[in-house]
């Protein structure tokens, strides 16, 4: 019986201290924004609550389920019967569509953590036409500043479009400058000066007649002359990029069993430890074990310190040989791993891949 008393007396004492403790209540937990506009920017609405406890209520944090929402609060202690608020504000920026977002208040109330609600759907503003030109050459926008052909056939001529405009209130002169490696392309420029909000475009061709000796991955760089002013810096700049492969379709059934196989015996060279500043040579063995003759097109390297020396046709039944000097001039100590391309006249397999290993101490 003394047991008993004892338990509803321990009840009674914890139900007497929640009452003493502080109780939050919200006129609203959750606002429906309903249609807002993109184009408007920030909306904002607020949640007002009161403290119906006995002690002062202290929040203690406010956070929400996304960066897109930004909360703010009462800081300093609610005394009992007096309210607070919770300001928060959803950006709409680039999130068109319906949303729904929390917020969970955490406090030391006898309810600790609450969960607000907001909600509504984004309308996407209107595209413009500064949006639709994103990069800045001075008064000149630009819808891209990369020309990428991709991969395409030799002997096939393709033209890749960039688009600019004149977003300014003031005429714009458009000009090019195409310097050395750009001679296998040709440019055209639908306008040389483009009155406010007048646009225009800048036409790429690839001419096949101009690639022959071409094979394999291609980049170069032109320039963009606004009002006059030729700078030749990365803001005026427009890369051209793609890759550019033999076309093996048309050959037929007696060509192809005629045709060079390449055997590449050392597909990966390593070179061990070279010393700071030194360099080494290192010859690339190709053996044709075709028929016709195997022509080595182009041998790549994408990293400056590593030069390859292509060699002539290989004859049926014997090797070549591709010069490989690797120089560690300017090169931090450190183990390198660089891949090389060898484009040849095999049409099953015209790319080998080399890679190259070694550490510079």
């Amino acid at each position: 019986m003394k047991k008993l008393f004892s338990m509803a007396a321990m009840l009674m004492i914890a139900v007497a201290a929640m009452a003493q403790q502080p109780v939050i209540t919200f006129e609203k937990v959750e606002h429906d924004f309903g249609k807002i506009n993109e184009a408007d920017g920030r909306v904002t609405t607020v949640f007002t609550f009161k403290n119906e406890g006995m002690e002062a209520l202290v929040l203690s944090n406010v956070r929400a389920s996304c960066g897109c929402t930004t909360p703010k609060w009462t800081r300093e202690p609610i005394e009992p019967g007096q309210t607070g608020e919770i300001t928060v504000t959803y950006n709409p920026s680039g999130r068109p569509g319906r949303f729904t977002k929390t917020i969970t208040v955490t406090s030391n109330a006898t309810e600790g953590t609450k969960k607000l609600t907001i909600k509504g759907e984004v309308i996407p503003k209107t595209a413009t036409p500064v949006d639709m030109y994103p990069v800045k050459m001075g008064n000149l926008s630009m819808k891209l500043n990369v020309a990428d052909f991709g991969t395409i056939k030799k002997g096939v001529n393709k033209t890749v479009s960039l688009e600019y405009a004149n977003k300014t209130t003031a005429p714009v002169t458009v000009g090019l400058y195409a310097g050395q490696g750009s001679d296998i392309f040709l440019f055209n420029l639908s306008m040389e000066t483009l009155e406010p909000n007048q646009t225009g475009q800048l036409q790429i061709l690839l001419d096949e007649k101009s690639t022959q000796a071409l094979f394999g991955p291609f980049e170069t760089k032109i320039w963009m002359i606004v009002d006059g002013k030729k700078e030749l810096t990365e803001t005026y700049q427009i890369v051209i990029k793609g890759d550019l492969q033999e076309d093996f379709s048309a050959l037929t059934e007696d060509q192809l069993k005629k045709a060079p196989i390449s055997e590449l015996p050392e597909a990966l060279i390593d070179l061990g430890t070279i010393p700071a500043g030194k360099a080494v040579k290192h010859d690339i063995v190709l053996q044709n074990i075709g028929t016709n003759p195997l022509i080595v097109r182009r041998a790549v390297s994408n990293f400056d310190k590593i030069q390859l020396t292509p060699c002539k046709a290989i004859k049926s039944g014997k090797k070549g040989v591709i010069k490989m000097l690797v120089s560690t001039a300017g090169l931090k100590p450190a183990q390198y791993k660089r891949e090389l391309t060898i484009i040849t006249n095999d049409p099953k397999n015209p790319i080998r891949k080399v890679t190259v290993l070694f550490t510079v101490e």
